[in-house]
This record gives C-alpha cells, structure tokens and sequence, in this order.
C-alpha cells in the first residue's frame, strides 16, 4: 500500500499540476489575472513532486492498515450492527492526519510560488521565505516558520472530503462487484474514484478556497488573515459569499480526472507488487 499510494499519488500530482494552478490562482484573494493567470502553469510542480509520493504512500499504509483494526474494534464493541462504511470514514481519517505531516508543508509552498508570490522564484528561494515567516498561529513556527500555516482547515478540509469520497467509493465498487459476479478491474475501480472524488470536491469546494487563503497568509492588501473565521468573515464581507466557491469547475475537473488516475493507478500497482511478491 505505501509503495502503490507512492507511486499513483506522483502520477495524478505530475500529469494534472496544471489544473491545480489554475484552481489555486482563482481562489488567490489577488485574483487570477494577478495571481499568473495562464502563464506558469508549472510554477511549483518540483515542490508537489517532492510531497506526493510520501505523501500518498502515508496515506493509503494508514488507510489499509487501519481498515482491519478499526472494524475489529467495531465488531468487537457492537457486534452485527457495526458499519463497514464507518471503518472506511474513521480509517481515511487516520490516512488523512498522517498525510497531512508532509502535505501541508508542500501544499504551503506550492500556493506560494503557484500564485507568484514575492520571493518565490525558485523552490529553495520559497522554502526560506516560508521559513522566516513566524506565525504564532502555525504548528512550531520558531522551528517550521510558516510551512504548517493552514494544518487544521487542511484536516477540516480533508476528513469531510474522506467522509465522503471512502465509504462511497468502497460501496460503489461493492455494488459493481455484485452486479456483474466477480471482483472490480482497475479500470471499473478508477471510474469508481473519480465519480466518488468529483461528488466530494464540489461538496469541499469551499473549506479549500478557506485553506488556500490562509497557506498564502494575507489579502491582496497585505492584511494577514487571523484564522479560518476570520477568512470566512472578511471574504463574505468583502467579497461576496460566491468566492467561496471559487475554483470549483478546475478542482472538481482536477479530482475527478485524478482520482480516475490514482484509483486505477493504485490498484494496478498494488496488483503487480502483490503478484511480484512485496505482499502476501
């Protein structure tokens, strides 16, 4: 699982980096004109590649590993009424809070060379900018600086997302399974992924408008945003509450498209590590 979440996370990040710039550069609060508009649309990507796979691969070993645990402990606590769908929710949960640990650093210094931000010409040049940013409010600032700025609307953003996209991705390839007597191919599993991941990324489309306003740090005045209420409140006020969803089109399209990529690509790898003998 770590090395098939690994290798399916780097494939989706690479190939669909495009459409995440566009995505994050309509929800910069200097507007997607200023923020780059179409032009460099791979600002960034060596940033997403160094973050992907450990981040995927902590992903998907939470996930799988947890998945037997936590329905042993359902099982155990409430016998026959225990709810695989809630196994799933909990365990990609878990996946999601480990993957967070590389995630949210690399999603902080994406955003800002993403949207061209002052200082931000090359990944080394962002990564010491980032770092001099103290910020009371992120996670160690006095060690990390500004890189965990945003890891808990990140998780607020990511446990609804994996409440919705898990359990129904686990039962639509359930149901297709039944309906035609054997088990889902990758290619059925991937179509499973992105039908299950488009549905979430509309639904969480405005937790990660919230998440990318607080990664950057400020509004297009400078002003520092002093937390997620505080952006809900000044961007409803300011700016009307439509900007919260802002981006939705490119990031349902991105999710949809990459969850076709990654479920497909996931399966098939961990297919061809099992049969080659990296799992029993």
């Amino acid at each position: 699982s770590l090395l098939a979440g690994g290798l399916a996370g780097t494939s989706v990040d690479l190939a669909l980096f495009p459409i995440d710039t566009l995505k994050t550069r309509l929800q910069s609060p200097h507007g997607f004109v200023a923020a780059g508009g179409f032009t460099g649309v791979y600002r960034g990507v060596w940033a997403a590649a160094a973050g992907s796979a450990p981040g995927a691969a902590l992903f998907f070993g939470t996930y799988e590993k947890m998945k037997p645990i936590i329905s042993k402990l359902q099982y155990d606590t409430l016998g026959e009424t225990s709810s695989p769908a809630l196994t799933h929710m909990i365990s990609a949960s878990l996946g999601e809070a480990a993957a967070c640990l590389v995630r949210v650093p690399t999603e902080v210094v994406k955003s800002k060379m993403q949207t061209n931000a002052s200082g931000t010409s090359t990944l080394l040049s962002t990564i010491k900018l980032v770092l001099a940013e103290k910020d009371g409010r992120a996670f160690a600032s006095s060690i990390f600086g500004g890189l965990y700025r945003g890891y808990g609307i990140t998780l607020m953003r990511e446990i609804p997302f994996a409440f919705i996209q898990f359990p129904l991705y686990e039962r639509l390839k359930v149901e297709w399974s039944v309906l035609q007597g054997r088990e889902t191919s990758p290619i059925q599993a991937a179509a499973c992924g992105s039908f299950s991941g488009g549905v979430a990324a509309a639904l969480t489309t405005p937790l990660d408008v919230v998440k990318t306003r607080l990664m950057l740090g400020a509004d297009k005045a400078g002003v520092a945003y002093l937390g997620a209420g505080d952006v809900v409140s000044r961007v409803m006020k300011e700016e009307g509450s439509a900007v919260l969803l802002s981006g939705i089109q490119p990031r349902v399209m991105w999710i949809s498209i990459g969850g076709f990529v990654f479920f497909g690509a996931y399966e098939s790898y961990r297919s061809l590590l099992m049969s080659s003998g990296f799992a029993s």
